[in-house]
């Protein structure tokens, strides 16, 4: 089987959008093959729905929502949350709605992201499957900072990309780390895990400490364990207890995906911190968020570059041989390989 060629298991969920995308007004999103339009309702709970009109094929998406019903921008007939058309507003009285249904979808809204399942539905009821915890997300200790991934690659090439620490040198002053060793490799039948010794930065242990984020000068490098892990279909690293980064996957197709990178910095090294009032602590939380824009969207930037050079290779040198002696790519290629079983 050709990693390149591996479609995505569709049992488990995926994070199509921020929760403040979706708002009353629809929008489009993708997932593997799959035109979905998310809206809120007038509670706020958001519905996801096949983004096609039975009528004549156009876009949900360019509707809007009417008393918590879908509304078709080119002739406004209307569809309830579980996709059925209820209204048509030039109907005659000797007509009947037509007995159409639209495919509707399951979505949770989960620690600041709208997640989709595509997969068997028997997989929810069983409760084995749930969207990927992020913890930090409302967590009061904890300063977030989101970047978008989006490539014209194939998944698998962002997934090893994220489980290889030795291309730290493509990053320049944008990473938090250096000299990367791999010391132990972990595999279940779950999970691929990497740790790799590595020097750090950045050292989040006084008040002053979060100057190194913006100031070069104050950095002094210390060693650190660096961990990366891949349960699929996401990612999350941590390099020592001062940073968290989750990736989380929402493959397009073939040869495009999308992604979300979510960095954290602990504040739990400051204990008066913890002391004062929750709002304020909620306020500084807030306030700080994107604080890692810079570095986020740096890494992202020159990571999507080379993926998208490795798709390009792939498709016009499809038999030149791959020489690769990183033992954690071999592992995350299985259990990509092994999901579509």
């Amino acid at each position: 089987m050709d990693i390149r060629t591996c479609e995505i298991n569709l049992n488990h969920w995926y994070a199509v959008a921020q929760s403040t995308e979706i708002t009353t007004k629809p929008l489009e999103v993708n997932l593997w093959y799959h035109s979905i339009v998310l809206y809120r309702d007038s509670k706020g709970k958001i519905h996801g729905l096949e983004n096609r009109c039975p009528h004549r094929q156009v876009k949900l998406s360019e509707g809007k929502v009417v008393e918590n019903f879908l509304e078709c921008a080119y002739h406004g007939w209307q569809f309830t949350q579980e996709g059925i058309c209820t209204f048509i507003p030039y109907l005659s009285e000797k007509q009947a709605l037509p007995k159409c249904k639209i495919d509707n979808y399951s979505v949770q809204e989960s620690d600041g992201f709208i997640w989709i399942f595509l997969g068997d539905k028997q997989w929810l009821e069983s409760g084995t499957v749930k969207p990927m915890s992020i913890p930090e997300w409302e967590h009061l200790n904890y300063i977030g900072t989101v970047s978008l991934i989006d490539c014209q690659a194939h998944f698998s090439f962002l997934i090893e990309n994220l489980m290889d620490m030795y291309h730290g040198h493509l990053h320049n002053n944008y990473q938090a780390w250096t000299e990367a060793k791999l010391k132990n490799l972990i595999t279940t039948e779950d999970e691929v895990e990497g740790l790799y010794e590595a020097k750090s930065y950045y050292k989040i242990d006084k008040i002053w400490s979060i100057s190194q984020l913006f100031f070069p000068r104050f950095r002094v490098l210390h060693p650190e364990s660096l961990m990366v892990s891949y349960g699929y279909p996401h990612w999350r690293s941590t390099l020592g207890k001062d940073f968290t980064i989750y990736c989380l996957l929402c493959p397009i197709n073939l040869t495009h995906t999308k992604a979300y990178l979510i960095h954290f910095t602990s504040l739990n090294a400051f204990h008066r911190l913890h002391k004062l009032p929750q709002w304020f602590r909620q306020f500084i939380k807030d306030k700080l968020f994107g604080t890692a824009q810079t570095m986020l969207d740096g890494l992202v930037k020159q990571d999507i570059m080379m993926i998208e050079q490795e798709q390009q290779a792939y498709a016009q040198q499809l038999k030149k041989p791959i020489y690769e002696i990183n033992p954690t790519i071999a592992a995350v290629q299985k259990m990509i390989k092994k999901q579509l079983e």
